[in-house]
């Protein structure tokens, strides 16, 4: 690689991040059925009808995944607990395993040097709190909160920073408007509600954590580049309405207690009674922002279609395995206007970037230089970020290990280390050596 820690400030933190549903395997250790799990037995929701029970084996094999971050030279690990595994009805007694497992697994990696990066919410909902609702029910807030206080009772001693919900479009909008995640609905007001509630629980979450003395506190968001089609107004319009649901409606509900008028135009109507008042609960200060970025996607507009109207698709330049287009500059637009307007003077980290590729094992080895082409241009806007002054900590790439990609299943592979689906055997791809390397140089 061209760049290496060298480039970056001191205390910037290199890390690689995972999460439970992907990589741990939900037949162990105790841990309830999640909507994931039934989504995934759903005929059609999921390629080849693949689930999460096994996933990596990571419950069994994280000493060795630990290991592979330490020997790469990260400084972090960005890791989620399983709301399931913790409590497998979403409510009620504590699993004393998963408990258990996290509590080893936070020590191993103290003892290795490692900061712990926790995010308490990456997608796997138990089903007993999906059957009454989910992120539809506004009680959602409260077991969330309860959620998050009994893993920061065990573990919230000793991680250095803690997230509350990964990736809110994905919990809403993704999963109940367009359905390609679970539950699978494609319901406006399911979503309308289900926006908001994501942030509220976010919000009460923060407000409870920080009255019982933690700190270090974030929310990540991600983001992807809205461009029009064409340089028509109805296309710019068409992606103003789009970015306004994917890239502002979160981190501005947040930052400044409104949401954008672009998708309350077509929201407003189906949003919970009553939600005016309840944005003060969803703007609590935070720490720190998460910036999850990997792709652009270019809107027209589609007239005569139900709202938001817009019809979108990839651009024309080359793309990863997954069909997203490879876009740096698209987080140099998000992190700029982040700095300038939406979040200023807000500590960043770059929780998630990263791409999928069609790796293949040769021996004991995977060539993937495209992957390190798009590390390091992706680590160049982050360079350029903060020679601009921007206040960002940290880089994380997504993921360390190929493993579960929710809707498609074991097909896309994201990681820095190949993971054999049949033997579960760690290969790490030429990217991750590239990686070490620049680590490694000073």
């Amino acid at each position: 690689m061209r760049l290496s820690r060298s480039d970056f400030p001191a205390g910037f933190q290199f890390g690689a991040a995972t999460s439970a549903y992907q990589i741990e395997g939900t037949r162990f250790g105790g841990t309830g059925t999640s909507h994931w799990d039934t989504f995934s037995a759903t005929p059609g929701n999921v390629l080849n009808g693949e689930n999460g029970a096994t996933a990596c084996d990571h419950y069994h094999r994280w000493e060795q995944d630990l290991d592979l971050i330490r020997d790469a030279g990260f400084d972090a690990y960005r890791f989620s607990t399983s709301w399931a595994r913790i409590l497998p009805e979403g409510r009620g007694t504590p699993n004393a395993e998963g408990l258990d497992f996290y509590d080893r697994l936070v020590d191993g990696m103290l003892a290795r040097g490692l900061k712990p990066f926790l995010t308490l919410y990456h997608w796997d909902l138990p089903s007993d709190l999906a059957m009454r609702g989910g992120w539809t029910n506004p009680d959602i807030a409260g077991w969330f909160t309860d959620y998050a206080r009994v893993v920061m009772g065990r573990i919230g001693d000793r991680v250095a920073t803690t997230a509350t919900i990964n990736e809110p479009w994905c919990v809403s909008w993704l999963s109940h408007f367009l359905g390609a995640h679970a539950p699978g609905l494609r319901d406006i007001r399911a979503a309308a509600h289900a926006m908001h509630h994501v942030l509220l629980a976010h919000g009460d979450t923060v407000a409870a954590l920080r009255a019982d003395g933690y700190r270090n506190l974030g929310l990540v968001t991600n983001f992807e580049y809205c461009g029009p089609m064409s340089d028509t107004p109805a296309d710019h319009a068409a992606a103003a309405r789009e970015d306004a649901i994917y890239n502002r409606w979160f981190v501005e509900g947040v930052s400044s207690g409104k949401y954008p008028e672009e998708a309350l135009a077509g929201l407003r109507q189906w949003m919970p009674k009553g939600w005016e008042q309840e944005m003060g609960r969803v703007s609590q200060s935070i720490d720190w922002l998460g910036v999850n970025y990997y792709t652009r996607r270019l809107y027209a507009d589609a007239p005569g279609a139900l709202w938001p109207s817009t019809t979108g698709g990839p651009g024309p330049l080359p793309k990863t395995s997954m069909d997203w287009e490879i876009y740096p500059e698209g987080l140099e637009f998000i992190l700029t206007r982040l700095a300038t307007k939406q979040a200023p003077g807000l500590p960043i980290y770059i929780t998630e970037n990263g791409m999928s590729w069609r790796d293949e094992l040769r021996g004991n080895r995977v060539e993937d230089p495209v992957r390190i082409d798009f590390m390091e241009r992706h680590l160049d806007v982050v360079k350029r970020r903060i020679a601009a002054g921007d206040d960002i900590r940290g880089f994380f790439y997504w993921s360390l290990l190929d493993n579960y990609e929710w809707a498609f299943g074991y097909d896309r592979r994201f990681g820095l280390v190949y993971v054999d689906m049949d033997s579960l055997e760690r290969h790490p791809k030429a990217s991750y050596h590239a990686l070490a390397t620049a680590l490694a140089t000073r």
